[in-house]
């Protein structure tokens, strides 16, 4: 019994020291310092230099054809006759026929009227060798040059007061002005193209009977249009007549050249912006397509242009000194679609190029590589 009692208490003072042993070899370990580490950031930079940066402002609108003619019939007849088949995307040449409506009963009275017209001047031919023989062979040769199927020729100009109240006294004037009248009616019977031009719009068939007043279709020229677009009226007085304007499709592949051709006077209440007018000429452009202007407005001067998602807190950059990120205070002075013009920096100064997530003041930075501007 006491030897067991004393195995146990040995095994008790064994694992003792042990564990006491072990304690102190822990406290005495020295561990080494923990080491800090240092994350630096890789960027990309650009070089400031202020210059005078040209405003642009971008708006858009839809094309219409500046020489636009809607076509009425100012007559009454069938219709006869046309160059083309008269139906929408037919292309007419500069003087052809657009449309001819039937004229017989109109040039039977045309040539009613004539006639009636040269009946009086032949009875009048025998008073006049009497009271006014001076003028006698004017009348003459006007009876033996008159043709019932031309255009009448202008009545002998009165030699006296006295031969032209006897000329008026015989209706002669009156039934001449009737034969003009007639004469000009006939011109609307034929509707021709007074450029070249296409039809994009066709209200009537060859064969239809046309009646007066009725409208018969759209004409257009197709390689000169008009760009109607608003611009905010704080640039309207910026803008002038003459002025070159760059332009573009929705998805850029197509440009083109145009220049400001009128500026509207009255402001629009419910968007406060002025319609200004572009002159716009190409053969692949079509009424109804949507384009894009750029109209130069201004310059700003010593300001510098860079990527809106440069810009922190709606009114600063980074820049980098010392491989250390800043932050600079800028003044936006203008935004565009992907870009802002700001100022306030100083010429030299290295903004970063292209936004670092993440980024914070104290930041430590390596420089990649210097990007210009034009990147």
């Amino acid at each position: 019994m006491i030897r067991r009692i004393l195995l146990v208490l040995l095994g008790l003072i064994l694992i003792g020291g042990a564990a006491y042993i072990a304690s102190s070899f822990i406290k005495n370990r020295q561990l080494p310092a923990p080491r800090e580490r240092k994350v630096v950031t890789s960027v990309f930079t650009q070089t400031v230099e202020n210059q005078d940066v040209p405003i642009t402002i971008s708006t858009n609108g839809t094309l219409q054809a500046k020489y636009r003619m809607q076509l009425f019939s100012e007559v009454q007849g069938v219709f006869d006759h046309s160059d083309g088949e008269f139906k929408p995307g037919e292309a007419y040449k500069k003087g052809s026929v657009l449309m001819e409506i039937n004229s017989a009963e109109h040039r039977a009275s045309l040539r009613s009227q004539k006639s009636n017209l040269f009946n009086q001047i032949v009875l009048l031919l025998p008073d006049l060798r009497l009271d006014f023989p001076e003028a006698f062979p004017g009348w003459e040769k006007y009876v033996n040059e008159f043709d019932l199927e031309a255009r009448v020729k202008s009545l002998p100009e009165p030699q006296s007061e006295k031969e032209k109240l006897f000329i008026m006294g015989r209706n002669i004037q009156s039934a001449y002005y009737s034969v003009k009248n007639l004469e000009e009616r006939l011109d609307k019977y034929v509707i021709k193209a007074p450029y070249y031009g296409v039809l994009i719009e066709a209200l009537v068939t060859p064969g239809s009977l046309i009646r007066s007043g009725q409208q018969l279709g759209t004409f257009i020229n197709p390689t000169t249009y008009e760009l109607e677009v608003p611009v905010n009226v704080s640039y309207a007085d910026m803008l002038r007549v003459g002025h070159k304007v760059n332009l573009h499709n929705l998805e850029r592949t197509k440009n083109y050249k145009g220049s400001i051709i009128r500026i509207n006077k009255i402001v629009d209440q419910a968007t406060q912006t002025v319609q200004v007018f572009i002159l716009v000429q190409a053969n692949d452009l079509r009424e109804g397509m949507y384009l894009e202007a750029d109209l130069e407005a201004r310059e700003e001067q010593n300001a510098y242009e860079i990527d809106r998602k440069l810009l922190v807190n709606q009114n600063e950059v980074y820049y980098v000194r010392d491989s250390t990120l800043e932050v600079a205070r800028v003044d936006p002075v203008h935004y565009k679609e992907g870009t802002v013009v700001i100022k306030g920096l100083e010429d030299g100064t290295r903004i970063l190029a292209r936004p670092v997530p993440g980024a914070y003041q104290g930041m430590l930075v390596q420089v990649l590589d210097e990007i210009s501007q034009a990147d």
